[in-house]
Formats: structure tokens, C-alpha cells, sequence
């Protein structure tokens, strides 16, 4: 029997937080024919960037993450703000957490960072021949390191598991496999 979508009963917006509402769903299975409640973050759209020197280095960060209680190493990234475009966003993270402006720009594509419970996406760009422009600008919530590697170093640093974020991880298998990467 192929899958088919559930009927949505009713919605309702139980609260509001910064970066994300929580909504909770009544819907019909439509196997089953029962109602369930389904509980969802609804979060604006955020965005990742891959920022690559001329001499062929990657721009990262390294962040205290509270989720996991631990440092993660990353690309730039952050919420798409209202009246945003991914593209704008992007390149305002980038500038915000290392300092640094592209000279050129492509996007990579979007994935759904988790469609089981967020109703978001996340967009990758690639930041060609960026270059330092100024300081970091980052706000009250951040403590953000910049640390340059080579691009040839990513897939051991993934391999390790020094870089471990899906997000970061998904927007190298764009670069990589899909993109301007492809064949490094």
C-alpha cells in the first residue's frame, strides 16, 4: 500500500521561543484511520557556508554547542533573518562570526535538517577566494574561535570525527560529491 499524506485535524501554536515555536498537531493516520498528536518545531530556515581561500584553505569555527555540552568544528552558519534571503544570510554569518567577505558565491542546495520534527530548511552556499575584511562581530551568545585548514583536510577531519555536525556534514557531501569540490 503506497504511502499517502495524513489529514491534519487541527494545529495549534503552544509557544514561542527566539528561534522556535512549538506546534503541536492532531492528525489522521490514513492506514489506520486513528488521530495522533505530533509535536513540531517550527524554526525559520538557517544556512551554511563553505568559505575557501585563495590558497585553497576553509574558514571554520569552533563553538561551545549547549545541545551536546561540548566544542563542535563547523562552517560559519546561522538563522535566516526576516526580510533575508538564504544568500544574504549566508554571507552575513560568514562575515559576522570570522570576519571575512567572498569574492564569489554559488549555492549548493538546501536539505531538511529533520523533517520528523522541524519544518525547516537549511540552504549551503560556497564562498570562493574569501578573504579577511574585518573583525568578528559576533553577539552576547557567541565564543567563536576561526581556524583555517586545508580543503584536502576535511574528509579526515570528517573521517576522525572532528567535524561531526549533519548540517556541516551534509553541506560537504554537497561540495564534494556534487560541487565545486568534486575530484579534490
Amino acid at each position: 500500500m503506497p504511502v499517502k499524506p495524513w489529514k491534519v485535524l487541527d494545529s495549534t501554536r503552544d509557544r514561542s521561543y527566539r528561534v522556535f515555536n512549538l506546534r503541536t498537531d492532531r492528525a489522521l493516520s490514513p492506514r489506520t484511520g486513528k488521530a495522533h498528536r505530533f509535536f513540531i518545531l517550527e524554526t525559520p530556515s538557517w544556512v551554511n557556508i563553505i568559505p575557501v581561500t585563495p590558497d585553497r584553505k576553509v574558514v571554520l569555527v569552533r563553538q561551545y554547542r549547549h545541545g551536546i555540552r561540548d566544542i563542535t568544528l563547523e562552517i560559519p552558519g546561522g538563522l535566516v533573518e526576516e526580510g533575508d534571503s538564504p544568500l544574504e544570510a549566508a554571507l552575513r554569518e560568514l562575515y559576522e562570526e570570522t570576519g571575512y567577505r567572498a569574492e564569489e558565491t554559488l549555492p549548493l542546495g538546501s536539505v531538511h535538517p529533520n523533517p520528523a520534527i522541524q519544518n525547516n530548511l537549511c540552504y549551503t552556499f560556497f564562498a570562493r577566494d574569501v578573504f579577511r575584511a574585518g573583525s568578528q562581530e559576533q553577539d552576547e551568545k557567541e565564543d567563536i574561535e576561526v581556524i583555517l585548514r586545508p580543503l584536502e583536510q576535511i574528509p579526515d577531519l570528517i573521517r576522525e570525527g572532528a567535524i561531526t555536525h549533519a548540517l556541516v556534514l551534509a553541506a560537504f557531501y554537497r561540495f564534494f560529491m556534487e560541487g565545486p569540490g568534486r575530484g579534490v
